[in-house]
């Protein structure tokens, strides 16, 4: 019976070793040639807005009059911009999705063992590669694009981590300081 008892404890280790062994690697590839594309590229500068936790079927569908929910955003994409839906995996928080759409890959897995605070392995991002980047938002994301920039092109403007109250009534106060935050530079610059 202690040998049967043993043996099962034994394959459950083994099992659930191999859940690590599976899905906390890196899914980086180092060493690799950067590569160039002769190509222009297809605008002067790209301006991206992340509404994080906003599903792609309840931004466009309409409603019940058959207008839409978010008539700036269906003439942007109808008329004007480019546009993509991004598709979620485990874990789906806030920081595995940015770093998807910005770094082109889903994060290395084992960055929930540091908390989601620190890149456990280096990575390149749109932002290192642009001439300059401006961004606003969450002080828990932000800082990963800035660092490892190389050179000082990368700014970040985050809220103070206080401020996160998820359990908030008013939900949109962090999504209107960063709106806020761009109307401003946005109006400066014109």
């Amino acid at each position: 019976m202690l040998l049967f008892f043993a043996l099962g404890l034994l394959v459950h280790f083994v099992f659930f070793a191999s859940i690590f062994d599976i899905y906390f690697t890196s899914p980086l590839v180092h060493g690799m040639t950067p590569q160039v594309t002769p190509l222009p590229p297809p605008a002067k500068r790209l301006v991206l807005f992340v509404a994080d936790g906003l599903r792609a079927d309840a931004l466009y569908e309409l409603d019940e009059d058959g207008n839409s929910r978010a008539p700036f955003i269906r003439n942007v994409i109808k008329h004007e911009g480019s546009w993509g839906v991004s598709h979620t995996r485990v874990p789906t928080e806030s920081r595995p999705g940015h770093v998807a759409l910005i770094a082109g890959f889903y994060e290395d897995v084992s960055a929930v063992a540091k908390g989601w605070k620190e890149n456990p392995v280096e990575f390149d991002s749109l932002f290192n590669e642009s001439k300059y980047t401006w961004s606003w938002g969450s002080p828990d994301i932000l800082p990963m694009f800035a660092k490892g920039a190389s050179g000082d092109h990368v700014y970040t403007y985050s809220y103070d981590a206080q401020r996160e109250d998820f359990g908030a009534h008013d939900a949109t106060k962090l999504d209107t300081w960063v709106f806020d935050k761009d109307k401003d530079f946005f109006d400066a610059a014109r």
